[in-house]
């Protein structure tokens, strides 16, 4: 039976991701899917390329991408990533932060600086009421490998499992210790907390790597990306009403906060609506009510 993206994940996966921060998803994408956004992916960046876009060394990091291409568009409810993004933040979300990422063998050979960080800029500063340790969640990305990454040193995400629970990390000369570099093959992906610890390995290989990141974060926070949406384009006719509320979509202000002018819970939010026919909201999980 194929996936729809509104399967119940466990209750040991739920535990594993807040223990670790990251869970790792095998065969994510089929070889024909990979394939479809590895076309496209190139695609864009022969625009960026020919757009004078790129960085010297050729690498793109191309922020707010999913409206770039049909094939992407499909990303924000993919079936086997899916159930984890609504199973732990819940059905109040949308997409307010993606990239694509082409990194290609790097030309230089001195180390690289020291990367590691947790995502989220100002909200690991800014109010006094985050300042617990650890620091909320509010917000956690899915990451499609569609190159062959099954190696260290071909530019790989690198990560300290557990370490979303403390606010700090101690810098040294090389990588952290319990540093753990994701060797991936190419349909795999990963969902990992923004709070996560994290850098990328310098790519040292002949592989280029070609990497789809897809964050997604509670409906009253703001937008990270610039990515203005045509809505009278076909790429928008093309969404379902959950991609939708993904991209932004609200009916008004308060619904961004999951209610309506009543202040009472707005039954009409598409995710939730989904998730509510589907008999998948459960009281017991706070996010999931």
């Amino acid at each position: 039976m194929s996936l729809t993206g509104f399967e119940a994940i466990t209750p040991e996966q739920r535990d594993e991701f807040q223990q670790e921060g990251i869970l790792l998803i095998r065969n994510a994408l089929t070889e024909e899917h990979r394939a479809r956004l590895e076309a496209a992916v190139d695609r864009v960046y022969a625009d960026e390329r020919k757009a004078g876009r790129l960085k010297s060394d050729g690498t793109l990091h191309l922020l707010g991408f999913l409206d770039r291409d049909e094939e992407f568009g499909e990303l924000l409810t993919q079936p086997s990533t899916f159930p984890y993004i609504w199973g732990l933040a819940g059905w109040n979300i949308y997409s307010h932060h993606n990239h694509l990422d082409v990194t290609p063998p790097s030309p230089f050979e001195e180390p690289p600086a020291w990367g590691w960080h947790q995502d989220g800029y100002r909200q690991n500063s800014d109010p006094e009421s985050l300042a617990g340790d650890p620091r909320p969640m509010l917000s956690l990305k899915v990451a499609y490998v569609l190159s062959d990454l099954s190696r260290t040193g071909r530019g790989a995400t690198k990560v300290v499992p557990g370490s979303h629970l403390r606010n700090t990390l101690e810098r040294t000369d090389g990588d952290p210790r319990g540093t753990v570099e994701i060797t991936a093959n190419p349909g795999d992906a990963f969902v990992f907390d923004r709070r996560l610890w994290h850098s990328r390995s310098v790519n040292r290989s002949t592989v280029t790597r070609k990497m789809l990141f897809v964050g997604y974060t509670y409906r009253w926070i703001r937008p990270l990306d610039d990515m203005p949406v045509d809505k009278d384009g076909q790429w928008w006719a093309n969404r379902t009403p959950v991609q939708k509320q993904l991209l932004g979509e609200a009916t008004h202000t308060a619904n961004h906060w999951g209610v309506n002018w009543d202040g009472y819970i707005d039954e009409k939010i598409p995710l939730r609506h989904e998730l509510q026919t589907r008999g998948l909201l459960d009281r017991s999980i706070p996010w999931l009510r």
